[in-house]
Order: structure tokens, then C-alpha cells, then sequence
């Protein structure tokens, strides 16, 4: 089968075995598969990362493990991509995203869905609902993302709320706080994004300069100066989530940390339930953020694309 692999500094399409089912995981046939900026990023030595890349996806089961409940046969899902050894005792504990013996999709010790065919733990399967398009499904890990940040920070309509950054997940993260009604505003820099932004329910600026004194700052640029200006922005005793991944190591002023007493909140993956409800409602419509659709085996030109300054949602299908 055709797989997009990342291996020893060379991103390339390779011809690979088909991966088989081990007890209680399941064989899926790739759907539609999505680019992320984590993509990206492990391309230039994030997390040092070999194998397949990819951790968005939509996919149809056609291949039942040893255990399996036969009801998964046929079935289109996506992934939770956090997949927990399930006996320790941070699993136990009933927190498997933070499991210390983890393999996470496409990001680290395990191959990832830009492949025609891959694996996963019947576990971490959740459904699609029928009404749910492979286009809008796709995009259930990220805006699960954006939706842990309501899992973890109280937001309502009277807090007042800054997203920084109008790439895909500054974007996500903007439409899930929209549910809240809170006071939202997007800073970004690009007219296009901007206007997906304020379509979705929040205020949009190019200029920082009256944006200051917020209770929540979402810091979703994707880069090292993103904590600064989050640090700028937040009031004392507000609340800096940090969305941002990225190959590299930011310096953080901890001094004004500790002397506003603000709270630095680190936010990763998130619920796909409310995610795929969200989606299922209209709630969301993450369609519009589809920039280009490219075949598998054009998988390298769709990650240079997906590269480009400006560019948004980048999808691959076998």
C-alpha cells in the first residue's frame, strides 16, 4: 500500500506492508485525511519523529482484531489519536490522554493515517454520524482541540476572550468559544481568515493596540513570539491558554507571570464528543477552512501546499 512517511530527515511516498489488527484494534481503510501544522512541523524536527504522518482523519473499519465487537464492521469513524497502554495507573486514574506509555498517531511511536490502510485501538474509535460529511468529519481532532480549552478555563458570555492567531486551530478555537456567547475577539493578519472569524461569531483586529486587559488569551500562532504577546495582552490574574506546537524553544518572561499572578494553561488534545455533536448540530461548520483536496499520491506537493503562508485546510483521500 502507498503511505506518506517521514524517515530519517526525507518526507516521500513509499509502498509499505498493510498493517494487520491485533487483538482489540481494528483495520481502517482511509477516508479522508487531513494536513495539520503539526504535519508540518514534524517535518522540520518536531518531536523527532520517523513513519507515517497524519492524525486527522475519517475511515471506514473493514478489518476486525481478535476481541473486537462485530458491531464496528462497516462502521466510519474517527480517531481519538492518543493511544494509552490502558493498565497504568494514570490510565486508571481515568486520564489515558496523559498516559506516560503512550503511542500518539502519526506523532509519536506510532504510524500514522496518510496511508491507504492503518490501525487503531477499537478503543478510541468514535462514530460518525450519518448527516456528519468525510469534509466536516475530518476536522473532529482539531476542533476537539479547540473545545478542550472550554473543558479546562470557564468561559461565559460575560468573559472577555482573545484568540491569537488566524491559522486552522486559532480559527477551530475561535468557533468553539463562540458556543460560550463570551466577548470574543481574533487577531490575525490575513483579510480572507479574518472573515471566516467573524462569520463564525467572533470580532476581528489587525491591531493589537485595544485588545489589552483581557480575562482569556488564547495563544494559537504557532510561534515562539506567541507567549510574549500573550503575556501583553492577558489582565492580571487572567489566563493564558497555550495552543501552540512548534520545533523550537520560546523564552518565557516567568518574572511577570509570578508578579501579575496569571495562569499559564497548556492545551492539547480534547473531547470528540462534543466535538462530533457540535459538527452533527451545525454548531460548527468547519468546511469553509478546505483551502485544496489532493490524491494520496501526490501526498509531498499537498504538504508543500499546505506550507504556504496563508493557506488553510489541506485534505488527502487515497
Amino acid at each position: 500500500m502507498q503511505a506518506l512517511r517521514f524517515v530519517d530527515g526525507a518526507l516521500r511516498l513509499e509502498d509499505v506492508p498493510a498493517p494487520r489488527p491485533a487483538a482489540g484494534e481494528v483495520g481502517l481503510r482511509l477516508r479522508t485525511g487531513g494536513v495539520c501544522n503539526t504535519d508540518l512541523e514534524l517535518v522540520r524536527g518536531y518531536m523527532g519523529f520517523n513513519g507515517t504522518l497524519g492524525h486527522e482523519l475519517v475511515a471506514t473499519v473493514d478489518a476486525l482484531g481478535p476481541g473486537v465487537d462485530a458491531s464496528w464492521e462497516g462502521a466510519r469513524v474517527c480517531v481519538d489519536i492518543n493511544f494509552a497502554c490502558g493498565r497504568c495507573p494514570t490510565c486508571e486514574a481515568g486520564d489515558p490522554h496523559h498516559c506516560p506509555h503512550r503511542g500518539v498517531l502519526g506523532i509519536a511511536g506510532r504510524d500514522g493515517a496518510f496511508a491507504e490502510r492503518l490501525v487503531a485501538p477499537a478503543a478510541n474509535l468514535y462514530r460518525v454520524p450519518d448527516d456528519v460529511s468525510d469534509e466536516a468529519a475530518v476536522f473532529t481532532e482539531p476542533l476537539a482541540a479547540a473545545f478542550e480549552i472550554l473543558a479546562q478555563v470557564d468561559v461565559d458570555a460575560a468573559t472577555r476572550v482573545l484568540v491569537l492567531g488566524d491559522g486552522k486551530l486559532g480559527l477551530l478555537c475561535a468557533f468553539a468559544l463562540a458556543t460560550t456567547g463570551c466577548d470574543l475577539t481574533l487577531s490575525g493578519r490575513h483579510a480572507r481568515k479574518l472573515a471566516l472569524a467573524e462569520a463564525g461569531g467572533a470580532r476581528v483586529t489587525q491591531a493589537l493596540g485595544d485588545t489589552r486587559g483581557c480575562d482569556v488569551v488564547v495563544e494559537a500562532t504557532g510561534r515562539e513570539a506567541g507567549l510574549a504577546e500573550a503575556q501583553e495582552r492577558v489582565r492580571p490574574r487572567g489566563t493564558i491558554v497555550l495552543k501552540s506546537t512548534f520545533a523550537g524553544t520560546p523564552r518565557v518572561d516567568t518574572n511577570r507571570l509570578v508578579i501579575d499572578e496569571v495562569q499559564l494553561v497548556g492545551s492539547r488534545c480534547g473531547p470528540f464528543d462534543r466535538a462530533l455533536r457540535a459538527l452533527a448540530t451545525g454548531e460548527v461548520d468547519p468546511t469553509p477552512l478546505i483551502d485544496a483536496r489532493y490524491p494520496l499520491a501526490e501526498g509531498p506537493r499537498a504538504m508543500e501546499h499546505a506550507a504556504t503562508r496563508g493557506t488553510l485546510k489541506v485534505l488527502l483521500t487515497p
